[in-house]
């Protein structure tokens, strides 16, 4: 052999049901292509009778070399990577205009459920299993943005790896996909922002319930070293047995997937303002202490219809900002609110991620528990409940002490 080697090959991406044939020129140069191909399919069941049937066809037309063959059909391959499902998938065409009733690569389009400038959402049926799914279509206009694809093909990746009740299901994939797409279990139900309409004043122990689910749900992606980044009531869907979904997790962060993303994208906030924790505003990664900061926003919007902070955290993007973030708490006098429970979610969304609990299970705990470190506070001053009376109160006292000290002055004459 010489001292340097040239290698030829060709990188392919592995299908379940792929056959490789390897012979010696013996074989391939007797047996014709046409035959090969018949034998294997006629003896799918048995490759060790396929490899003799061919193996005899070349002796009989004349070969007397080595005869060497070996058939490989693949049966089952591991769940794909991300750089693997990246580079199988994108070199799929973007689909078509999709309108009801037209058949589109084995599903029959039933309606529209969602139109965005990110991605389109579409009621189908499979015609092999007659179930309902969904199918969800990157947008055209950003066909050519590699960040937006990975972001797009990570979201199924992300929801193969995670088996849990809270966590929208991806549909097993039967056929041979033609098109760019994800498919999804169909899900009947409404987003937790449509429940929250129709649900202004819920009691407690419903949102007890709902954010507990949530929990459960962040924890099976925490679990697997994701952060969620993107946790807001539209993303989450109360099935008709009361169940709670996520159904959208494109900006997930995974531990060890960070080189994928490039630095522009690193530098934007993947997650919508209003729940977005703010060390994302200061450039930070996010941990799951962010996610917390999410989940409690949720849970004070439940109770209140408001945010903790107004619109104040997209705006404060240094440390003394944030330090400044004045939290109004979720008690009224319209609800009966226990004040620990203000406590506890007072503490889930702390500005700072270290004053934050360190555990999803201890915030969840402390709102069904009171804690004794609540319990022992007081209800929270004027000036944080309401500082407009607060300055009221404090100018009309004010105006009494300068009325009171111009009629105890002695009149000059």
């Amino acid at each position: 052999m010489k001292g340097q080697l040239e290698l030829d090959y060709q990188s392919l991406a592995l299908e379940v049901n792929d056959v490789f044939v390897l012979a010696t020129d013996s074989i391939y140069e007797y047996a014709d292509e046409k035959f090969i191909v018949n034998a294997i399919n006629s003896n799918s069941g048995n490759l060790d009778e396929a490899a003799r049937v061919i193996l005899d066809e070349a002796y009989q037309q004349g070969s007397d070399d080595n005869l060497s063959l070996q058939i490989i059909r693949v049966d089952q391959l591991p769940l794909q990577e991300v750089k693997e499902v990246y580079n199988n998938l994108t070199t799929l065409p973007f689909p078509p205009e999709l309108k009801p009733r037209i058949l589109f690569d084995g599903y029959e389009i039933v309606r529209e459920i969602h139109i965005s400038h990110r991605s389109h959402i579409y009621l189908a049926v499979d015609h092999d299993t007659k179930e309902q799914v969904i199918l969800k279509i990157p947008s055209m206009d950003l066909q050519d943005n590699p960040e937006y694809l990975e972001r797009f093909l990570m979201e199924e990746w992300v929801a193969r790896r995670i088996s849990n009740a809270h966590v929208l299901k991806p549909c097993l994939q039967t056929r041979k996909r033609n098109y760019l797409y994800i498919v999804t279990e169909f899900i009947k139900g409404q987003t937790l922002k449509q429940w929250m309409i129709d649900h202004p004043e819920p009691d407690v122990e419903t949102v007890r319930n709902i954010i507990e689910q949530i929990a459960t749900g962040l924890r099976a992606f925490h679990r697997q070293e994701m952060i969620h980044q993107d946790l807001r009531p539209d993303n989450i869907m109360i099935d008709s047995t009361g169940t709670v979904k996520f159904i959208d997790f494109g900006s997930t962060r995974v531990a060890g997937l960070a080189e994928i993303a490039t630095t522009s994208e690193q530098n934007n906030i993947l997650g919508t303002a209003q729940y977005s924790a703010p060390e994302y505003f200061l450039g930070e990664v996010g941990t799951t202490r962010s996610d917390m900061f999410s989940l409690g926003v949720i849970a004070y919007q439940m109770l209140s219809g408001k945010l903790p902070y107004g619109t104040h955290v997209a705006r404060a993007t240094t440390r003394a900002a944030q330090r400044k973030l004045n939290y109004q708490s979720v008690l009224d006098d319209e609800r009966t609110i226990p004040g620990w429970i203000d406590e506890a979610i007072r503490k889930a969304v702390h500005p700072d991620p270290y004053k934050r609990y360190e555990e999803l299970p201890e915030f969840v705990f402390d709102l069904r528990h009171p804690n004794k470190a609540f319990v022992s506070k007081t209800r929270p001053p004027l000036m944080e409940r309401n500082p407009l009376l607060f300055w009221k109160l404090v100018s009309f006292i004010l105006l009494l002490v300068i009325i009171f000290l111009i009629s105890s002055s002695p009149i000059i004459n």
